[in-house]
């Protein structure tokens, strides 16, 4: 059996760093800070031009669909950001759904500082 396991009925859903952003932690090294988890979007979600200092980000959008640069992206695409590079703006005109991988600790830095500025990261499970 997995030493780890998550069930759908048992998903806890935390605030995410962007107003409409919610995470759900699947897994968590705690010597990397690499962390498996899923996010949602709520509809109309805006997350701002940022990038991620010290991790890379891997993602599979499950369900629904985020616009970047004017171009729609569904289920089953796969995006990969190298630590440190900007990337969105990121619109979800109804609920995304996807799996994210960091390799390392999450921070949220953004591009442009008039941006919302990103709230606390919720702390690995």
């Amino acid at each position: 059996m997995f030493p780890t396991i998550r069930l759908p009925n048992t998903t806890l859903w935390e605030t995410g760093p962007y107003p409409g952003v919610e995470f759900a932690s699947l897994s968590h090294d705690p010597v990397s800070g690499a962390r498996f988890l899923l996010r949602k979007f709520a509809p109309g979600t805006t997350l701002p031009a940022h990038r991620h200092p010290q991790t890379s980000e891997s993602v599979v959008i499950l369900k629904g669909k985020w616009t970047e640069e004017k171009v729609e992206y569904g289920p089953g695409t796969f995006f990969y950001a190298p630590k440190n590079s900007v990337h969105g703006p990121h619109f979800a005109e109804k609920e995304v759904i996807s799996i994210t991988w960091y390799d390392g600790p999450l921070t949220v830095e953004n591009l442009h500082p008039t941006d919302p500025t990103p709230s606390a990261i919720p702390p690995a499970a």
